[in-house]
Order: C-alpha cells, then structure tokens, then sequence
C-alpha cells in the first residue's frame, strides 16, 4: 500500500519498474545516462518534476497524482482563491477530484475502524454523498 503521507517517489518509481519487470538497458537508453543514475534516482526522496514526467512517460503510471492525493489529505483547507491568474487563462484546482489511491486510503481507514465514516467525513471534507457512494461500491 502507498504512504501518502510520507511520499519517498524514488523507491515508487523502484517499485513499478520491478512490476513491470522493465530492463535496466531499457531504461538506461530512454533516459540516455548510467546505471549508476538510475540506482541513484531510487534512492531520492524528491525528484526533478521533468525527470518524474518521464518516468510517468515509460511506466505508464502518473506519479504526480500521488502529490495530489497527498494534497487532498494533508493540506490545510484554504481561505484565498484559489485560482492561479495565466494571462487571459485562469487555472481553478478543484478539491472535489478524488484518485482512486485517496478512495482506496480513506475506505481501509474506515473498515479497518481506524476513523468512522462521520470523522472522514470532517478531517477530509468529503460530502457525505460521495463517501457512501464510495462504501456502497465496496
């Protein structure tokens, strides 16, 4: 089970290469460097946003989405807008998008009666709705 909490994405990113049983020559040439670099990527706890998207890129699995999960969980709620101002654009982060990694974590709380439904409902502002929905499907 993932620790969203304490995030180590260089043994993560391990992890999948060894689900996916990739080749060490394979992943020495996509990311054009040694083997040594990549042992060393394993071990960090942070990495670089470009290396990790092309990590994502060769495993097929978005890593940044365990970030966000983390967000969701652990950020203290905001009182300012939330929106970030591009140019004409504007970009509006919606707490409401839930991954399949956060519904997974919150419901083993719950049915391991770590938390009740009532407690998720308030430490992570989850509409009630949607937690029961989400016990309903389990």
């Amino acid at each position: 089970m993932m620790n969203l909490k304490n995030i180590h994405i260089g043994s993560m990113v391990k992890a999948k290469v060894e689900e996916h049983e990739i080749q060490i020559s394979r992943i020495i040439k996509f990311f054009n460097c040694s083997e040594d670099e990549i042992e060393n990527m394993y071990l960090q706890e942070n990495m670089d946003t470009h290396k990790l998207l092309r990590w994502s890129k060769l495993l097929g699995f978005d890593f940044f989405r365990i970030f966000s999960g983390h967000l969701m969980l652990y950020a203290p709620p905001a009182k300012v807008n939330k929106s970030i101002k591009l140019g004409d654009a504007t970009l509006k982060f919606r707490k409401s998008v839930y991954t399949e990694e956060v519904k997974q974590f919150i419901l083993d709380k719950i049915t391991k009666g770590e938390i009740s439904t009532m407690e998720a409902i308030v430490r992570y502002k989850i509409p009630k709705t949607t937690l029961y929905k989400w016990i309903k499907k389990v």
